[in-house]
């Protein structure tokens, strides 16, 4: 049986993903303290007004706004009693928005927010168990993929990829963020990364987040030479800066992010997006530098 997302990235074709999901929020109002994803069911409309500004940007993949809807996270904002519903609603407003477009729908999990033992005291089976029930919902509320993202351990993306693919079928994407050079913050590099997964039931690896375009770049180069999987690409519009007037700002331009596309594209990426700081404005700019695949 055929997937029209996979087929989507056997054509060849340039896929656009979209930007950030919290920096954008908080520039739309989100409280200090306050989680995008609490907003989920206290603020719907806005979430649905993002993601269809990303529509009109040129996303062709929209993320739910979900990376911290694991039950284990959630329990450290008091909401895990509200996870279902989060994640089922979040996959909903996503779809919602991409209706009239096409776009694909991405159901996204980030880490627990706890460390997996021997470093934690979080076990293996228990963070499988809360990524495939999040997986689960996701699933339930229709997505068309999974995206494991902001990785650092091995260990727990591990997890995470046996639990979603516990619990469901669906395209999985695995993406790390390197925030220490080529390397993330627990010392995994791309190489590493790739070797661990490449036959882990994944089908695209990813590199997201990180700090700056020229590491995450190199990061970029260094997974497209371990890997033959496709290749998932969301960096950041930089590191975030308070400016003369105590609003946080991030400093990459439209413009330098487009710029750096052709590069994207020759080192493999095929789905490029945006991670944190990436405006409406900025993906608009990556969308129109999108060139046909090398």
């Amino acid at each position: 049986m055929t997937n029209k997302f996979l087929d989507a990235i056997q054509s060849g074709k340039i896929i656009i993903a979209d930007g950030a999901t919290g920096s954008n929020l908080q520039q739309r109002g989100l409280p200090d303290g306050k989680s995008g994803e609490a907003w989920v069911l206290e603020n719907p409309q806005a979430i649905l007004a993002l993601a269809r500004d990303f529509i009109a940007a040129g996303a062709e993949i929209l993320l739910t706004c979900t990376f911290g809807a694991s039950r284990l996270h959630l329990a450290n904002m008091g909401l895990d009693a509200e996870c279902e519903q989060i994640n089922l609603t979040a996959a909903k407003l996503a779809r919602q928005a991409a209706e009239s477009s096409g776009a694909f729908v991405a159901g996204s999990i980030g880490p627990t927010g706890q460390m997996l033992d021997p470093y934690g005291p979080l076990a293996a089976a228990d963070a499988e168990a809360a990524f495939a029930e999040q997986a689960r919902f996701l699933a339930a509320g229709g997505v068309d993929l999974i995206v494991i993202e902001t990785q650092f351990d091995l260990g727990e993306a591990a997890a995470a990829v046996r639990g979603v693919r516990s619990a469901c079928d669906l395209p999985l994407v695995c993406s790390f963020s390197y925030d220490r050079g080529t390397r993330t913050m627990m010392g995994v590099s791309p190489a590493k990364a790739a070797l661990a997964l490449n036959d882990s039931g994944v089908d695209l690896l990813g590199i997201n987040c990180g700090r700056s375009l020229a590491d995450n770049l190199a990061a970029l180069r260094e997974l497209q030479a371990a890997t033959s999987l496709p290749i998932w690409f969301k960096p950041n519009a930089g590191l975030p800066v308070t400016d003369d007037l105590g609003i946080v700002v991030y400093q990459t331009t439209p413009q330098q992010m487009a710029e750096a596309v052709p590069a994207w594209i020759a080192a493999g990426a095929r789905v490029i997006g945006g991670c944190c700081g990436t405006s409406p404005e900025h993906l608009s700019a990556i969308a129109a530098a999108r060139l046909p695949a090398i």
